[in-house]
């Protein structure tokens, strides 16, 4: 554990009420919270966001979870050691090495956007630490051959657009609210913004577009450890507005999972965790009812 830094005056504490935990993992410093008791859900998050897209969900699950979320090594409020590469296979080293740290069992497991590649595969490594899954739009495999997300790399990954992210913050002002069916307030906008104020701040955000097929190595890891999870209970929540991931990547995961249920988001986009949050709670409470036999 470390010492906890002051909160930013960026975030709006009254939208993010929870205690924040910091513990030192390789010489990066991992925020995270963690909240309520129970059953360990384990939340991770995707780009360009950090644990705050998940407050909806804390604050409905907490009174039957313990809810635990944590911020990537240069994003939210943790901060990256000098050399940390912001790789996606450094982040998944990260989220296993915190699970270790914290000693975490018998895992809900939630995953979206780069969580799913993430933390699936941590979870390929480490299935015996899983207890279910809740996968959301994502994906877990080399995108080379998915032509929608392949060329979003191109477009979003290349060193032009890599620059204009640094510069402009892009990533955060266009193409996430392009991804939310709502309009975000103020204070929800400064809560997203505020981890990325400089140019050099932003490196983290804008090397993950380039790595959807810069990291085909881990992707193939990531695919080749999906059998390990296959029997494992695994909830499907997917936004049908999200045209980043599509009805094909939801199949992928159906026929990949034997014990898994869908439900669909009507008009939910790529971040169903600001869209449908309530929607995906009632999910969670009931499949987890149904693996538990509660």
């Amino acid at each position: 554990m470390t010492d906890a830094p002051e909160v930013p005056p960026w975030l709006d504490t009254t939208l993010f009420p929870y205690v924040n935990h910091y513990l030192d993992i390789d010489g990066n410093t991992v925020h995270y919270v963690d909240e309520g008791a129970g059953p360990v859900l384990l939340l991770l998050h995707g780009n360009p966001t950090w644990s705050f897209l998940y407050r909806h969900m804390i604050a409905e699950l907490s009174g039957s979870f313990r809810c635990i979320a944590l911020d990537y090594p240069g994003f939210g409020l943790s901060t990256a050691r000098e050399g940390y590469g912001y790789k996606p296979v450094e982040h998944s080293a990260i989220v296993e090495a915190f699970v270790e740290a914290l000693g975490l069992t018998d895992i809900r497991l939630m995953v979206q956007d780069w969580g799913g590649p993430i933390g699936l595969g941590f979870a390929g490594r480490r299935p015996d630490l899983i207890h279910s899954l809740i996968i959301g739009n994502t994906w877990a495999w080399p995108a080379q051959d998915v032509t929608h997300i392949a060329m979003f790399s191109r477009i979003a990954g290349n060193p032009v657009s890599r620059w204009l992210i640094k510069r402009f913050n892009l990533f955060v002002r266009l193409l996430m609210p392009f991804g939310i069916s709502r309009s975000l307030t103020a204070a929800e906008k400064a809560a997203y913004r505020g981890p990325f104020p400089t140019p050099r701040s932003r490196v983290p955000t804008a090397l993950f577009p380039h790595e959807i097929l810069a990291s085909r190595a881990f992707l193939a890891d990531v695919q080749a450890g999906l059998p390990a999870l296959a029997d494992k209970p695994a909830l499907i929540v997917w936004g049908d507005a999200d045209t980043g991931f599509r009805a094909s990547e939801r199949q992928r995961f159906e026929a990949a999972f034997a014990h898994h249920r869908t439900v669909i988001l009507g008009g939910a986009k790529h971040f169903i965790q600001e869209d449908s949050p309530q929607q995906i709670c009632a999910a969670i409470v009931s499949f987890e009812q149904q693996t538990c036999g509660g």
